[in-house]
């Protein structure tokens, strides 16, 4: 269960979303804290971080976080097929030899798709994009160890009711791009090196 503080004047479907977050399953490997929605975006909005837990394993992972947003406007904006819109963000750092690869491009859109299939969250109008960064040393610094960070930037329209099923399958994300299986065993889904 997730604390949510929400406009109680807000609108009644609005709030029946609020309300059905409250409701989400909080994976234990993260934690997940209800932070300042951005403002003039919507009407009403709720956001939300999600970090994971270094205590949560007794495997070495990388540390993912991630950012959500429930936005809800009067009328559909542009690009929006509902009165609602889901922004999230997702970002943690990979094993250099995958982030390398240009297949980790599609990897993180491929795990959020997956995800949101397995908690049956439906949506529609659905964008994002996914950002590799890799880093190199030189000079000086040369000798520093190579290293890349996979992030994701992502938004759809939900649809039905089930409100929960979004945030959990964000959950999801955050933990298999740190090397979490998706159903939370305490074993990296990516094989690391030692």
């Amino acid at each position: 269960m997730i604390e949510i503080d929400f406009d109680q004047d807000a609108s009644a479907d609005f709030k029946l979303a609020a309300l059905s977050l409250r409701d989400a399953e909080v994976r234990p490997e993260v934690k997940i804290a209800q932070i300042e929605a951005p403002q003039n975006l919507a009407r009403y909005a709720l956001a939300f971080s999600c970090d994971v837990d270094p205590e949560s394993t007794s495997v070495k992972i990388d540390l993912g976080t991630g950012r959500f947003v429930l936005l809800w406007d009067d009328l559909p904006q542009e690009n929006w097929s509902t009165n609602f819109r889901v922004i999230c963000f997702a970002k943690s750092p990979l094993e250099t030899d995958i982030g390398f690869t240009d297949e980790s491009s599609d990897l993180a859109w491929a795990w959020l798709v997956t995800a949101m299939s397995n908690h049956r969250a439906e949506y529609t109008a659905e964008a994002g994009t996914t950002t590799r960064v890799i880093s190199v040393g030189h000079g000086s610094i040369a000798a520093q160890k190579q290293h890349a960070e996979l992030e994701l930037r992502a938004s759809w329209c939900p649809t039905g009711v089930n409100f929960a099923s979004h945030i959990e399958a964000w959950q999801d994300l955050i933990c298999m791009m740190s090397g979490y299986s998706l159903h939370g065993e305490d074993v990296p889904s990516i094989e690391r090196r030692a």
